[in-house]
């Protein structure tokens, strides 16, 4: 599926900063748009959401872009860590095949190449990841539950969540496409 832009007549555009316009966020909110009320059934950011990170943190955001005949069709936006490109949203207008993974995952390995970034992190969930080299890793997150009573109870879940998602994590990772060394035979 690598250069599924290329033989679809496609150009791909990596913008940063003061290189993303109006005009781009307005294609990227379609295209966000589009993509949560299909997997999520309602998106949650809005569209003063993508100008207010364009214009506080600019220089941290990536904006891949697909173009047709010069307009946009497709986008993934990645944020720029100090040494990790994160992988955040995507959407398209137009379906073309293999276009996501091309987007969102060779050229922001590409991406992060050109930048010196040591680690592209694709987001969470998505079996398909696995055959394009992403191996499942474990993630961080934090929250604040102030009924006692209700933190007590997801305390007491994620102890079996933890060790449920640690068997997976050890499953998957054995579907991913890189050799494994053999054992050391005595």
């Amino acid at each position: 599926d690598l250069g599924a832009a290329a033989v679809e007549g496609l150009t791909i555009r990596h913008l940063v900063g003061a290189e993303i316009t109006p005009a781009h966020w307005d294609a990227f909110w379609v295209f966000y748009q589009d993509t949560g009320s299909r997997k999520w059934g309602q998106p949650y950011l809005t569209r003063g959401f993508f100008d207010e990170i364009g214009q506080t943190m600019g220089d941290r955001v990536l904006l891949i872009l697909a173009e047709r005949d010069g307009v946009p069709i497709a986008g993934a936006l990645n944020l720029i860590g100090a040494d990790t490109l994160y992988g955040r949203y995507w959407g398209a207008t137009e379906e073309v095949p293999f276009l996501h993974f091309e987007l969102c995952y060779y050229q922001a390995i590409d991406a992060a190449i050109a930048r010196g970034l040591k680690t592209v992190e694709a987001g969470a969930q998505g079996e398909h990841k696995l055959a394009r080299g992403y191996a499942p890793v474990a993630t961080y997150s934090a929250h604040y539950i102030p009924d006692p009573g209700f933190r007590r109870a997801i305390a007491d879940f994620l102890v079996r969540e933890r060790e449920a998602v640690a068997s997976d994590r050890e499953y998957l990772g054995e579907l991913t496409p890189f050799r494994r060394a053999e054992p050391p035979t005595g």
